[in-house]
């Protein structure tokens, strides 16, 4: 190795080690590197996206081409506001997703709690993959089954309409609720509940005055999953919701169908700002900053 080679190779063992010790002295630099690239794709993907939705929104369509006008124009949500289908619709949506919530939430309480104070530890693996393993499955092979359990020959038979939206609903989004509810009730000290038992309280009021208290930020952790992917979602009330119509399918006939993507971006902001009201109101609770 000749002698300049030396040097620069010591040049630049020298600027790396200087670099690294940096680094080292200064955190908040090696985070802000760190996160630099998922941030960047956050911006990019995410908040980029709803920002050509909200622009989008403000559009209209011309009604003889077809083609983007892209003028700031209120209209859409003058006809958002002033139809009372809409209204309708954003209301059924809201009870749908409210109504698979509070399904959800009654099945899945007692569920993680069996699997976290009952059950075994061993047991609780197995019973950790058998919650998760329906999500491994494929979510129109899950909603067509269920077309034929509802079907008038199914099992069920039920038929369509929003009964069998909400079931369907319930059954795709119910995970989303046991494990954040099961991470929450793993955390909960079984002292807490000896010490309840010991002073003498029955177990209704163990779990009013000691159980839901502690695991209720789970509960809206759990919550907000499946209240908003119920009222964003689509295909499902396509598959067994008959002649139904939620939010997600306004949009996706004004996509389609209607040729009129403005008033799609409109009809999709509905459930956006449902979502802030929601986090908004839970947060008021304090159970954000318990999660």
């Amino acid at each position: 190795m000749t002698a300049e080679a030396a040097v620069g190779n010591e040049r630049g063992t020298g600027l790396r080690r200087g670099v690294a010790a940096y680094l080292h002295r200064h955190a908040l630099v090696r985070l802000s590197l760190l996160l630099s690239a998922p941030l960047l794709w956050l911006g990019l993907a995410y908040l980029g996206s709803l920002a050509a939705l909200f622009v989008t929104a403000f559009w209209s369509t011309d009604t003889f081409t077809g083609d983007l006008v892209k003028v700031f124009t209120w209209a859409n949500f003058h006809d958002l506001v002033t139809g009372d289908v809409y209204r309708t619709v954003a209301l059924r949506s809201v009870g749908v997703a409210a109504a698979v919530t509070v399904i959800d939430l009654v099945i899945a309480f007692p569920m993680a709690f069996a699997m976290a104070k009952l059950a075994s530890p061993r047991a609780q693996r197995w019973l950790v993959i058998l919650v998760l393993t329906p999500l491994w499955a494929s979510y129109l092979v899950k909603a067509y089954a269920w077309r034929v359990l509802l079907s008038s020959d199914g099992i069920l038979g039920w038929g369509y309409g929003l009964t069998a939206t909400i079931a369907t609903l319930s059954y795709l989004w119910l995970p989303y609720m046991i494990l954040p509810i099961y991470a929450g009730l793993e955390r909960l000290p079984n002292a807490l509940l000896d010490a309840s038992g010991d002073l003498g309280a029955r177990g209704r009021r163990t779990f009013r005055t000691v159980v839901w208290p502690l695991t209720f930020p789970a509960v809206v952790a759990g919550s907000i999953f499946t209240f908003s992917l119920s009222l964003g979602d689509y295909i499902t009330v396509k598959i067994v919701g008959g002649k139904s119509q939620l939010i997600g399918n306004v949009v996706y006939d004004n996509i389609g169908a209607a040729n009129n993507l403005p008033f799609a971006a409109a009809v999709a902001t509905v459930p956006v700002v449902i979502m802030l009201v929601y986090l908004a109101a839970v947060r008021r609770t304090g159970a954000l900053e318990n999660l």
